[in-house]
Order: structure tokens, then C-alpha cells, then sequence
């Protein structure tokens, strides 16, 4: 990843002093373009009131002189949602509306597991069936082409509402109303479905129902759609009646999820009202969250509300339990060296996968597709990339012939497929990993004045906000600090929080998932980048810190060391000038899973460069080659070493191969991937068994037939040791775990007696 600073041209002092805005606030508000009269005051005091016209949309009128026709003549109508927090809140906004109107208003939300994403067929026929005459979609509806004719030929009028892309064929609804219709007169054209919702029960009103803005604001968070333009107003107006909702609800949610009313922020609906919704939805019948949102008796909410509350602890201990098998996955199958990651388990909840994927992509940074089986054998699941790795396009080929169901956007997927197109499925996201060779880059505000931090400071910064999508939140940099008290928190002392000072003034810092930070590394710390936040202990607040990221540089060293042991360290610092890569195939894996630019990375063998800092990144098959890269005039050498890639880390056993070998000849009929299943009962994993396989391939103990693996009968009797693999992949592993475990004097030693 790569830092830069944003630019901008320094607010108008006339506007500073008309609008009376402090230092910190011109700053960030020039920074997002929020630089005119107009501009300050529409960030500043709009209400709902400046929403734009909601006739504007496509299809309002006729969407609003059917849904009246529809209550004057008394008949059925069903509100077809969905199951995420925006489809919640959507279906929640229409059905208080058409309630207060008198409708005979129903809801249905599909179920993720039965009824899966978006319109099923099967349900339209069961509204139909069951005497609808009218369907309202919120928050879908762009790809049922198919069971809306089925409606609209039936005799039921079905009105559209949604915000998702349209396909190459639109659904011929009987009206369609979308915040983004090619076209329209609209001015802002990126609402969630709650926004959508918001705005038909504004024209069907005629008010601007501020009672609805708290639904609305949940959805548009819960949805990551923008929150500048008319999402600001949505997004602020929002939290204000959340703050004061009378919903009992709302009050029970808020209650169950540890909040404050009076002080809930942007934040805390994305991280903490939204998620129990979304729960909800992953794990059981989603209509219980609508029950939730509508319920006007303050016991009955409370009773859902902590159901609620034990499906989302429910869905986190899910999430953990399958992200911690899917790094297992990782490890026992060798994993660790491919491009792409495709983990199924048929055990898994259908309902964490994504949040699994992309956990996965956080942690090991490759493009990952979580899959398990539904009821009906097939696969399903999904997937989610990062910057750099566009995963529609790279899935998409394969929906004709591979894939049963997919879609999805650049980042984030769902798809489907036959049991028996797993391993293809492997073999082709592999081969489809063409990532981009430039640098995620994020941007950061300007440099903190540690002396200036105070409470009041995170005041000043809120009237910027709220943040979300379209206005992020500011990132601050401390560059040059010095780093005190830093400490493990955490379980798994996977967290870290230190103290980083600066020209007199400090700041406690908090870095989650951070662990890999120590002592050794923070005179390499060259600049800090974290978001600011008030922590409340006893009574008294504080701000500190949220590490953002960190840049690394050559420390300023009393002494200098022209070479530095930096085995130890399994976190890489983009700091030097060069990364000398012994293994080709390492290659995408330093620049896509670390982040080290193209330009920084050379292969050992090709590298003539002089008098730059150096860091040897991955391990040398051989002293011969260790000895090669050393004979280089640098500046400084880091001593990393920090990936192999050996096919097994430790030789297996006599006895391995040889309960190996009695399996082989007492199952015949079994293919290479077979043994993926029959490893564990070996006691292996897959990664020694395949090591094993092609030992015995080489010494002609077994052979390969039709994809079968068999033993070849009377086999000439030979050593291990016969085999010329065997004993490359031994002289590997000890030189490997030589040069991993020497200590840190000794290498300097022999490495000094190389450099010129």
C-alpha cells in the first residue's frame, strides 16, 4: 500500500470567518471539495426539506396512482424485500407507510438458504396464488425479469423499487422506480433501497416523513452507499431521530448492543445496529428483524431484540469457527504459495461465508471463494478480492460452462456450481490471477499537532461528518514519532497499544490486528496514520488513536550495521530499495501478497545493483545460491529469509511411506486428488502425502493408470535414498532450517566474509 497526502487549495478566509470554522475544519472541508458558500451550507443546514422533488424518479407518478388505487379498492399488497439490513429497513419504511394509509399491506422476506438472492419464482407464484394483487420490491428486483412477467401475466401488478444494476434486459414491471434510471431527472443517483423506499413514501405522503429518516440512514450505512449529496442529509437528519427514537425497536437494539442514546454515531450503526440486523438474515428468518422495526409494544421488542443479540453472537463465534478451519485449509494443503484461494468445507454456515472471504483476504491478501454444500448437493458461496484483482471479471467466463449462479462486482461475489467442478474451479481462478502491478493507494488528511489533540478536537472534526462512503473518515500522519509502553492486548495477543510522542505532545495509539509489532521494529517506524476516537474510563474521556497504517524506513542508528537479522520478524517494511527473490514463483506473492512494489523486486540471479539497502526476502534453495547474492556491493543487507518454498517442511517418517505404501496397495482405485480426503487418516497432510507419491512415482513402487494410482507388483526393493528428489527436497529442508536457526552472530559472520 501506498500513502499520499490529498490536496487542496486552502479554504477562502472570508468563508473560515463567515462560517466561523476552526483550523482543523477549513482544512478537511477544502479537502473534500466542500469549498463554496453553496457547498458549506448545504453540508452545513440541510434538512430534509432540500430533498429534490421525489416526482423526479422514473415512474413516481404511476408508482404513486397505483399504490392508491390499490388501497381505495382494498386490495392485497406484498412488500417483497430482502434479507440484509438495507432490505430490512426498506421493507420496514414501506410497510409503516402503507399501514398509516390504511393498506392491506403485507411483507415477505426471501430466505437466504431456501429461497436464495433476489425475486425466486417459486415465492412469486405462492403471492400470486395467495391473492396479492399488487408487489412492491424494495431493495431487488432488477433481475426478476422472468417472475415478474410471471406476475404481471397473472393478473398482478408488480412495482419495482430498487438500486442495483440493471442487467442487459429490464424486467417489465408495471412501473420501475430507481435511483439510478437511465435518463431520469433525479439529482442524486446513489441510494440504497431504504433511500428508495424513503423517497416513494415521500411522494406518497406528500411530506418529507423525518419519522422514516432513522430506517433510512440505517439502510444507506448498513449498504455502504454515499454519504454526500442527499446521503448526507439522509445520514444526518438520520442519526438526529435516531438519537430520539421513540421506535421500541430501535430503543431495544440500541439497548442490547451496549449504546448510548443521545451519543450514537455513523460509526456505531455500521459496527454495531447494522451487523445485528444483517445477523439475523445469515443465520435464521430475516422477518423477525422487520417484526422488530414495526413493533409498537416495548416488551415484545425487547424479547426479539435479544434473540437478535444471541443470533449475532451466534453468527460471530460461526465466523470464527470457519475462517479458523479455512486457515487450516490454507496450511495442511501448502496453500500458502498460490495466487487464489478456493476453501470449501460442506459443515460450513452458508450464512458467514462472505464475512469469512474477506477476512481471508485481509489476512493471507489473495482473492478467496468460500464455499460449502446446500441440501441439494451443490456448492455454493462466496467470494471477495481486494484492490488489484477485479474478481467479476475474472469469474464471469466461466458462468457458461463451470458456474450454475453467479454474480457479483469487482470485489465481492456469490456463485454456485456442481460438486464434481470444484477442482476445475481451482484450476481456472488460478490461471484467471492477473493482477494490476500498481500499488493500492489510500490517501491521508495532513500531519496531526499532538500538542493540539483534545476532546474538543474530535467536536470540531464531527461537523465534517458524518463519514461513509463519498466523505471518509480523516486520517491523520505523525510522522517521525517516538514510539513508548507498547503492549500485547488481546486473546491472542494479536493487538497492540503504545504511547507516540512528538514535539511535547502525545497520543495513545491503538492498533487492531497489529500484533506483529515489537520492540525490534519501531526504530523502523517512520511515519504513523490513525483516525481519532474519544475513550471514556471512569468518567474520563480521552482521545486516542486508531492506527490507520505505518510507513517504514532505514532506522537512524548510533552505530551502523551493514547487515541486520531480521529472521525473526514475519511482518515485511517497505523500506529498502531492492528485494532480492531466490524463487521465481515468489514473485506475485511478494508483490500482490505484500504489497512491495514491481519496480522494488529483482531476482537474486539477475540483480547488479550497487550501494542500495537490500533485503533478501524469501530462503535460498542452496549455500551456492546464498553465497551468489552475497557476492553484491550494498549499502545494507536485511536478512529476511521470511517464505520457501518447499514442497514439506520436515521429511516424513520410514513408517509414513510405509503405511503410505500398504494404503496404496490396498485402495487401487484411487485418484491423486482422492488422497486430499484420505490424508488425515494417514496422519498426514496433503502436502507430505503428494511429497510421498512422487518418491514412490521415481522409485517405481507405483505407477500411474487412467488417473489411477496403483502399486506396481514386485517392485525392485531400493533406499529412499535411490531417489534423486527425496534427496534434493532433504539437502532443501536442512539447509532451510540451518539458515533459519543459526544464530543471529554466526550469520552475520558468514555473510560479512561475502560482501564486498
Amino acid at each position: 500500500m501506498k500513502w499520499q497526502q490529498r490536496q487542496a487549495t486552502n479554504l477562502d478566509q472570508q468563508l473560515i470567518e463567515d462560517y466561523g470554522l476552526t483550523d482543523i475544519q477549513a482544512k478537511l472541508f477544502a479537502l473534500r471539495g466542500i469549498d463554496t458558500t453553496e457547498k458549506l451550507d448545504f453540508w452545513l443546514n440541510a434538512t430534509e426539506e432540500d430533498l429534490a422533488d421525489p416526482f423526479l424518479m422514473h415512474d413516481m407518478e404511476k408508482t404513486i396512482n397505483r399504490i392508491n388505487q390499490a388501497i381505495d379498492n382494498g386490495e392485497k399488497i406484498t412488500i417483497y424485500g430482502d434479507y440484509d439490513a438495507d432490505g430490512i429497513t426498506a421493507t420496514s419504511i414501506m410497510m409503516d407507510t402503507l399501514e398509516i394509509l390504511g393498506a392491506d399491506v403485507h411483507f415477505f422476506i426471501p430466505d437466504r438458504f431456501k429461497d436464495g438472492y433476489g425475486p425466486s419464482m417459486d415465492r412469486y407464484q405462492d403471492i400470486v396464488n395467495d391473492g396479492t394483487k399488487l408487489i412492491i420490491t424494495v431493495d431487488n428486483g432488477v433481475t426478476g425479469v422472468e417472475e415478474i412477467k410471471y406476475a404481471q401475466e397473472h393478473g398482478v401488478d408488480v412495482i419495482l423499487t430498487d438500486h442495483h444494476t440493471f442487467q442487459d434486459e429490464k424486467p417489465a414491471a408495471f412501473s420501475t422506480v430507481h435511483c439510478n434510471y437511465p435518463g431520469q431527472k433525479y439529482p442524486f443517483d446513489d441510494y440504497c433501497g431504504a433511500g428508495v423506499a424513503y423517497t416513494i413514501c415521500r411522494a406518497l405522503m406528500q411530506d418529507t416523513m423525518p419519522e422514516l429518516l432513522d430506517l433510512a440512514m440505517i439502510g444507506t450505512i448498513g449498504d455502504m452507499v454515499k454519504v454526500t449529496g442527499e446521503g448526507h442529509i439522509i445520514v444526518k437528519r438520520g442519526l438526529d431521530i435516531l438519537n430520539q427514537t421513540e421506535r421500541p425497536g430501535l430503543r431495544a437494539l440500541i439497548k442490547q448492543a451496549g449504546l448510548t442514546m443521545g451519543q450514537i454515531n455513523a460509526t456505531d450503526v455500521g459496527f454495531n445496529i447494522a451487523p445485528r440486523l444483517n445477523a439475523v438474515g445469515r443465520l435464521a428468518d430475516a422477518s423477525l428483524a422487520v417484526e422488530l422495526l414495526l413493533s409498537d409494544d416495548e416488551e415484545q421488542a425487547e424479547e426479539i431484540a435479544a434473540k437478535i443479540e444471541e443470533l449475532n453472537n451466534e453468527r460471530k463465534e460461526l465466523t470464527t469457527e470457519v475462517y479458523e478451519n479455512c486457515l487450516a485449509q490454507v496450511k495442511d494443503n501448502g496453500w500458502q504459495h498460490r495466487d487464489t484461494l478456493v476453501l470449501y468445507n460442506p459443515n460450513f454456515h452458508e450464512g458467514v461465508l462472505g464475512l469469512v472471504a474477506n477476512k481471508i483476504v485481509e489476512k493471507l491478501h489473495k482473492p478467496t471463494l468460500v464455499l460449502t454444500k446446500d441440501d441439494e448437493g451443490e456448492l455454493k458461496g462466496s467470494g471477495r478480492s481486494s484492490e488489484g484483482f477485479n474478481l467479476f471479471d475474472a469469474l464471469e467466463p466461466m458462468k457458461e460452462d463451470l458456474l450454475d449462479k453467479f454474480g457479483g462486482h469487482d470485489f465481492a461475489c456469490g456463485l454456485s456450481l456442481r460438486s464434481d467442478k470444484l477442482e476445475e474451479l481451482r484450476e481456472r481462478f488460478e490461471k484467471s490471477f492477473k493482477p494490476t502491478t500498481s500499488l493500492e493507494v489510500k490517501d491521508f488528511d495532513f500531519e496531526l499537532n499532538l500538542r493540539e489533540v483534545s476532546p474538543e478536537t474530535l467536536n470540531e472534526i464531527d461537523l465534517v461528518g458524518p463519514f461513509g462512503t463519498g466523505n471518509p473518515e480523516p486520517i491523520f500522519s505523525i510522522a517521525e514519532p517516538h514510539i513508548k509502553s507498547l503492549f500485547k492486548m488481546g486473546k491472542e495477543k494479536n493487538h497492540v497499544k503504545f504511547t507516540a510522542e512528538k514535539n511535547k505532545g502525545k497520543l495513545t495509539v491503538v492498533g487492531f490486528n497489529k500484533g506483529f509489532l515489537n520492540q525490534n521494529l519501531l526504530p523502523f517506524v517512520k511515519e504513523l496514520y490513525v483516525t481519532l476516537s474519544i475513550n471514556t474510563w471512569k468518567n474520563v474521556s480521552t482521545v486516542q488513536g486508531m492506527l490507520a497504517g505505518i510507513e517504514y524506513g532505514a532506522p537512524k542508528l548510533a552505530v551502523f550495521d551493514q547487515v541486520i537479522d531480521m529472521r525473526k520478524e514475519d511482518y515485511v517494511m517497505g523500506f529498502a530499495d531492492k528485494y532480492l527473490i531466490f524463487d521465481k514463483d515468489t514473485v506475485s506473492w511478494a508483490r500482490n501478497g505484500l504489497g512491495i512494489p514491481e519496480e522494488k523486486i529483482s531476482l537474486a540471479k539477475d540483480y547488479h545493483g550497487s550501494s542500495e539497502v537490500v533485503a533478501l526476502l524469501d530462503t535460498p534453495r542452496n549455500q551456492i545460491e546464498l553465497n551468489k547474492a552475497l557476492e553484491n556491493n550494498y549499502q545494507q543487507l536485511y536478512l529476511r529469509f521470511l517464505f520457501d518454498k518447499l514442497p514439506i517442511n520436515d521429511l516424513p517418517s520410514r513408517d509414513a511411506f510405509g503405511k503410505t505404501l500398504k494404503y496404496i496397495y490396498a485402495h487401487p482405485d484411487l485418484t491423486i486428488d482422492d488422497y486430499r480426503t484420505v490424508s488425515p487418516y494417514l496422519g498426514l497432510d496433503y502436502q507430505t502425502v503428494l511429497f510421498i507419491l512422487r518418491v514412490f512415482f521415481e522409485l517405481k513402487f507405483v505407477s500411474f493408470t487412467d488417473g489411477k494410482i496403483i502399486g506396481n507388483k514386485n517392485p525392485e526393493s531400493k533406499k529412499l535414498t535411490a531417489s534423486r528428489y527425496f534427496n534434493s527436497i532433504a539437502s532443501q529442508i536442512k539447509f532451510t532450517n540451518q539458515l533459519k536457526n543459526i544464530p543471529t552472530d554466526q550469520l552475520i559472520n558468514y555473510v560479512m566474509q561475502y560482501l564486498k
